[in-house]
């Protein structure tokens, strides 16, 4: 199963199409409104808006042999924990090795905005990170059946 973090995804439509060609299913996860599709391996569920609402859905079911794609880095964090293959939109993989340093330049940079040393812009999405995202999910989406054995349809909303 992929879990993308869907409200503001940028690459929404290259997963649906890895995902396709790998033949795993994708449950999109928002707090507002999704296309429907009418794909059957693909799964819409809109969450309250609560803070953090697709992030802890998104935690609760994510695990060994499971992909998340999110820009969130605790939500990222949370499945990393829980066995789940993690990337960001831009193809920035989360892992054991990497996922404490990545969580320490997230609050560094929250403190740097709050205390107005730093703007907190954040970098445009370039056709560079859409192609880095689809090396890396398809890579993510051959790791991930070796470790489940063969994707199946996951129901699970």
């Amino acid at each position: 199963m992929i879990y993308v973090d869907a409200d503001a995804c940028p690459v929404k439509a290259e997963i649906l199409k890895v995902a396709e060609r790998h033949g795993i299913a994708v449950t999109l996860v928002a707090n507002s409104g999704l296309r429907p599709s009418r794909d059957p391996m693909v799964i819409n569920v809109i969450v309250s808006g609560a803070f953090d609402a697709a992030d802890d859905w998104i935690a609760e079911r994510a695990g060994a042999g499971d992909i998340v794609v999110t820009a969130d880095v605790p939500l990222a964090s949370r499945c990393v924990a829980a066995g789940a293959l993690v990337t960001g939109p831009s193809g920035r993989v989360f892992d054991e090795t990497n996922i404490g340093m990545a969580s320490a330049m997230r609050d560094l940079g929250a403190h740097l905005r709050e205390t107005g040393e730093s703007k907190g812009y954040n970098a445009a999405f370039t056709a560079r990170d859409r192609s880095s995202f689809l090396s890396t999910l398809d890579r993510l989406c051959r790791r991930a059946r070796s470790v489940s054995g063969a994707a199946s349809p996951d129901p699970r909303p």
